[in-house]
């Protein structure tokens, strides 16, 4: 025995010749079994490359497929045999490089892809042979009858020599003759077909039109048909045939003979039904695809008036962790189990259930009564998944988020009732899993927004969609404008102008928080220098930026505003950073280092939303912070005159703390001019609110501060 060769090349002939040896003795080809391997040579290596994509090329799987049925590999073994080499031999020669798992994984979707490729072009194939074939039955019948009324001997040529079945009956349906090749497709003797009737050869999967179209020639008033037919053999197993039926006519033109011919289509109707469960049922479960789930759908969508549906859309919790902790394979059988515990939740009739996909899962029910049907369902689902699933002996306790809908038929297409799903279940999800919730048109439409926004967000940083508002801060001594603290705002192309609580969130659950939060921060320190030199006689004038916590956490923030303070020229004494008591809650030393070096560089930290939160009081002396900026919960009972003496006091025994540590007070929220004293009585520093102005641009920041200097 030779040492198997380890080039990539070597590899591949390797892995083409064993696929030509388990096919080329189901091909109908007339090459040699050498030639043959040529033929598939280039099909392995594009299934090679396919295996090693970044993203699945489909196209080459379904493209190898017809390919095998354009080399005259139309028997039903020879995409078996195809699917099982593949499936044993492709990651082993052509996949030594990459992760096993992955390529398994990868050569099973390129398998599915093969036989929806070969089902597709045996399908036009087997189109294009049936009007072949429905052209040479009408020859044939002419041929046949001509024949009938020349020489027995000329009819008997014809007849025996026929690679179709042929058969001839009497107008009453007595079978008078049959030939060799019917008596193999039926196996019968002769002595088991004459003496019979055509009527006797009943199926009940005849098309309800087959015997009116019988009863139409036999009475002369149609010459011929053609249907699918299937008989019963003597032995029980089913013949489908392709079956064309003439009239034939004596010399005067009278009805005289039924003339049938039969092409046997069993083996290529068994494929074709194997061929579409395939490409309508998932590999791994067993369970419907996607593909047939959105079949059942849109029918149950489409049913007549009263009928209704319900539908519910399940994801695992926490199915990645177990995939990713256990592998794949270990996650492969979690899916076949749980997929087996759904199918018996689903037993009634009008039910269903699906795999979409990955850790997801569907379940339909249909008919007049689904609004109690659908609960029931999910919760037969969910107490489906209480039982712990073993795998490789550890016990795995699997949890799933279900989304609910349901709904009359003919009102929502497909698309959208999976939609609405999807939502409802990423609603489950976020309330912490493990429940189920019910679609709700608001909730959806809110999802739908976020979604839209969400997906805009990147665009819009480039498009230069988004703008800064500028709201004074107000030194409740004097009455002077000592800055502004800066507030983004997107101007949205379809929903106007967007504040930061509709954006903000989700640009930091995306990432886009640290480009956004940059450029506001430059836009702001910019417009800071302007108002310094334009405005210097008015006092130097600080801007305030609000800092996300995630970038807090990122490590160019220290660097960044370095950056930018020294581009613009601006001093740090000109910055402070505004950061939510909330995100320091509990802050290591890591978090705050970033902050101490801002502080120390001269740059102020000041505690946004000072209150709110559950830190300790004594925990502001380790916060690098000289700002705190009280929220306006503790001061909204002081815009009436007089204030509640409790809030009075609260407020009053934080501005002490605060100037006790050297800290300076600043009050959000101020709308009245009655708060206002109150605030500047009890020692507060800076103010801002509506009192004094809303948020707008920086002109109007430059009008107040003029007011000011010029008293």
């Amino acid at each position: 025995m030779t040492a198997e060769p380890d080039g990539q090349p070597d590899r591949l002939r390797r892995f083409a010749t064993i696929w030509s040896r388990a096919v080329f003795p189901v091909t109908s080809t007339s090459l040699t079994r050498a030639e043959f391997e040529e033929q598939l040579l280039p099909l392995a290596r594009r299934l090679s490359r396919a295996l090693h994509t970044r993203t699945l090329d489909a196209e080459a799987g379904r493209a190898v497929g017809a390919a095998l049925v354009a080399a005259h590999c139309t028997d039903p073994d020879a995409l078996s045999r195809t699917l099982d080499c593949v499936d044993a031999y492709l990651v082993l020669y052509c996949g030594e490089d990459g992760d096993q798992e992955e390529l398994r994984a990868r050569s099973s979707r390129l398998q599915h892809a093969m036989a929806a490729g070969f089902a597709e072009a045996l399908r036009e194939r087997t189109l294009a042979e049936q009007e072949a074939i429905s052209a040479a039955a009408l020859e044939a019948q002419g041929v046949v009858a001509q024949a009938l009324h020349d020489t027995e001997a000329r009819f008997r040529a014809v007849f025996e020599g026929a690679a179709i079945g042929i058969g001839i009956a009497d107008l009453e349906g007595h079978i008078l003759q049959v030939n060799g090749a019917l008596l193999r497709m039926f196996g019968i003797t002769d002595a088991m077909a004459y003496g019979r009737r055509v009527q006797e050869w009943t199926h009940p999967e005849d098309a309800p039109q087959t015997w009116k179209l019988y009863d139409e020639l036999v009475r002369g008033e149609r010459e011929h048909y053609h249907v699918e037919k299937a008989f019963y053999r003597p032995d029980g197993t089913v013949l489908w045939t392709n079956l064309t039926v003439s009239l034939l006519r004596d010399a005067d033109g009278n009805p005289q003979y039924q003339l049938a011919l039969m092409e046997d289509t069993t083996e290529r109707r068994l494929l074709n039904l194997r061929l579409r469960y395939e490409a309508t049922h998932d590999a791994l479960t067993g369970l419907p695809n996607r593909t047939f789930f959105f079949e059942r759908l849109e029918k149950a969508l489409g049913a007549g008036r009263g009928q209704r549906y319900g539908l519910c859309y399940l994801d695992l919790d926490g199915f990645k962790t177990i995939n990713d902790s256990l592998g794949h394979a270990a996650g492969d059988r979690l899916l076949v189990e749980v997929a087996d515990r759904l199918q018996g939740c689903a037993t009634a009739p009008g039910e269903m259930v699906a795999r979409l996909g990955g850790d997801e899962f569907v379940a339909l029910t249909t008919g007049t009564d689904t609004e109690r049907e659908v609960d029931e369902l999910a919760a037969r689902i969910m107490n489906a998944l209480i039982a712990p699933i073993s795998i490789d002996g550890r016990d795995l306790t699997v949890r799933g988020s279900i989304g609910i809908v349901e709904g009359p038929a003919g009102e929502r297409s497909p698309a959208e009732v999976l939609r609405s799903a999807d939502i409802t279940m990423y609603r489950a999800k976020s309330a912490g899993g493990n429940r189920f919730e019910l679609a709700d048109e608001e909730a959806d439409a809110r999802a739908i927004t976020r979604h839209g926004l969400t997906t805009a967000l990147p665009a819009a940083l480039d498009r230069g969609e988004f703008f800064i508002e500028y709201q004074p801060l107000v030194h409740l001594g004097d009455g002077s404008v000592r800055g502004a603290e800066a507030l983004v705002r997107w101007l949205h192309p379809q929903h106007g102008i967007l504040g930061p609580d509709r954006f903000i969130p989700l640009a930091e659950h995306t990432g886009l928080i640290v480009p956004l939060g940059r450029w506001v921060l430059e836009q702001s320190v910019r417009q800071a220098r302007e108002w310094r030199e334009r405005y210097d006689d008015a006092g130097p004038l600080r801007i305030n930026v609000n800092l996300s916590p995630c970038q807090l956490t990122h490590p160019g923030l220290v660097q960044d505003t370095i950056d930018i303070l020294e581009r613009t020229g601006v001093d740090p004494d000109a910055l402070c950073l505004e950061v939510t008591e909330s995100a320091l809650i509990g802050a290591d030393d890591d978090l705050l280092k970033p902050l101490r070096r801002l502080a120390e560089m001269g740059v102020d930290i000041a505690l946004d939303d000072f209150g709110t939160g559950y830190s300790n009081l004594a925990n502001l002396r380790r916060l690098p912070v000289s700002i705190l900026k009280l929220d306006r919960s503790f001061t909204q009972s002081m815009q009436q005159f007089p204030a509640d003496p409790v809030d009075l006091k609260i407020v009053e025994g934080i501005v002490s703390l605060a100037h006790s540590l050297d800290l300076a007070v600043t009050v959000e929220g101020v709308e009245t001019g009655a708060q206002a004293e109150q605030l500047r009585i009890l020692g507060c520093d800076t103010a801002q609110g509506w009192y004094y102005a809303r948020p707008g641009p920086p002109d109007r920041l430059h009008e107040l501060a003029l007011v000011d200097a010029t008293g």
